[in-house]
């Protein structure tokens, strides 16, 4: 790509996964002017997947899970802005606010804020009370746990079994509760994440569903437990909020940006009615035309790929070139104990039910803890689910591409070997 005068400085808020990569982009789209990253924690951007495996256990320090290394930075030429939020946008004048008081100027925009943690209503501050986010999170819970130590999961999600794994493994003593029927409900639907989470019954770890939490017990000495609906008490010497996550924008309010669960893109990740704006990440909403949907995902592969497309895209703006759609088959992965769970596609959609699908395990089983099962609707795959069976998973990625229907998922699973 030739460079055009209209852009000479860069702003990408957010020193992310999607942050990074977007910087990295840049440059590879040849793009010579200045790049300021801006990031609200202290630390150069890093890989946020082990924080609730490796990192929790101790298996890994720090360092280990850093995207680039410190000395590399000058490679890409970029101006790091670390641990000062940027609190307003302000499109007319082109300015980022910084918490500090400043103000950045640019000529496009890359925002990669990502998402933050849900938290309860009413949650206290007491100490052992811990959400699962930041590097420094990870650290913090990392010191709380050990042999014996009572630990309560609140959310069976995800970030709350990962949690739970790394705890168990440490020698803790862990309950999960989940207020929906079944855990992993809203990823992977009743049926599969009862599935799933059969491997925490293994390893002693009681789930509880179908529960409310009244409150979380405790005072400045700490927490003691958490209280339910029903009156009862689960003690408790750590509490773990994993509730789920929504999308970091609460600081572009007035900006002008769309915000809808997260800021409204085109198909090319370019805010709507926005030049030379574009978002990446959790935080960016868009029509991904594969499947026919707008959506907003949370995995490590769509920030890091939709990091690398924003950027270039930016620059495609500022030739008058043609932008780049970004149709992608979702995927992520989970490791709980010695277990790896895959997604790829979209299980449900927003107001659709789980009868609606037509859910079938093709290889493996249940009860030996390894299987694949498929997710199918109206006639085509939607969506390929995975329990310690990667080279099985992985292959479909290609037909949920191309829309292959349910027979021929069928079909494809039946001749594989």
């Amino acid at each position: 790509m030739t460079e055009s005068s209209e852009l000479t400085r860069i702003v990408v808020v957010g020193a992310s996964l999607a942050g990074l990569r977007a910087s990295e982009s840049l440059r590879s789209s040849g793009y010579s002017g200045s790049i300021r990253l801006i990031g609200a924690e202290d630390h150069l951007p890093y890989d946020r997947p082990p924080l609730s495996k490796k990192i929790l256990t101790g298996e890994w320090e720090p360092e280990q899970i850093a995207l680039r290394k410190a000395d590399s930075f000058a490679e890409i030429d970029v101006e790091m802005l670390l641990g000062v939020p940027a609190v307003a946008l302000d499109t007319r004048a082109h300015e980022v606010g910084l918490a500090d008081g400043r103000s950045v100027s640019y000529d496009g925009l890359i925002i990669a804020t990502g998402a933050a943690p849900r938290r309860l209503p009413g949650q206290p501050g007491y100490p052992g009370i811990f959400e699962l986010r930041t590097l420094d999170d990870s650290l913090e819970l990392r010191a709380a746990l050990g042999e014996g130590v009572r630990v309560v999961v609140i959310g069976a999600g995800f970030i709350g079994l990962e949690a739970a794994s790394s705890a168990r493994r440490l020698g803790c003593r862990v309950t999960v509760l989940e207020g929906a029927p079944a855990p992993l409900i809203r990823g992977l639907g009743a049926e599969m994440g009862r599935a799933v989470a059969t491997i925490h019954a293994a390893h002693d770890v009681e789930i509880r569903c179908d529960v409310q939490v009244a409150a979380i017990e405790g005072s400045s000495a700490g927490v003691t437990g958490v209280r339910l609906g029903d009156g009862s008490v689960v003690a408790a010497d750590v509490v773990v909020v994993g509730v789920g996550v929504a999308p970091a924008t609460g600081w572009l309010a007035g900006s002008g940006l769309e915000l809808r669960d997260g800021i409204v893109c085109e198909a090319s990740l370019r805010a709507v009615g926005m030049g030379y704006v574009y978002a990446a990440g959790d935080c960016a909403r868009w029509p991904n035309q594969l499947f026919d949907e707008e959506m907003r995902v949370e995995h490590w592969t769509n920030a890091a790929e939709q990091g690398a497309l924003a950027a270039a895209n930016l620059v495609r703006e500022a030739n008058g070139e043609e932008l780049e759609a970004y149709s992608a088959v979702p995927f992520f992965w989970s490791d709980q104990y010695d277990r790896r769970v895959q997604f790829i596609g979209r299980a449900f959609l927003p107001g659709e039910d789980e009868a609606d699908y037509d859910i079938r395990i093709v290889r493996g089983t249940v009860d030996e803890g390894k299987f694949v099962a498929l997710y199918g609707r109206r006639g085509r795959l939607r969506g390929v689910l995975g329990l310690s069976l990667p080279k099985y998973v992985m292959p479909f990625r290609a037909l949920l591409a191309r829309g292959a229907s349910w027979d021929e998922a069928l079909e494809f699973a039946a001749g594989q070997t």
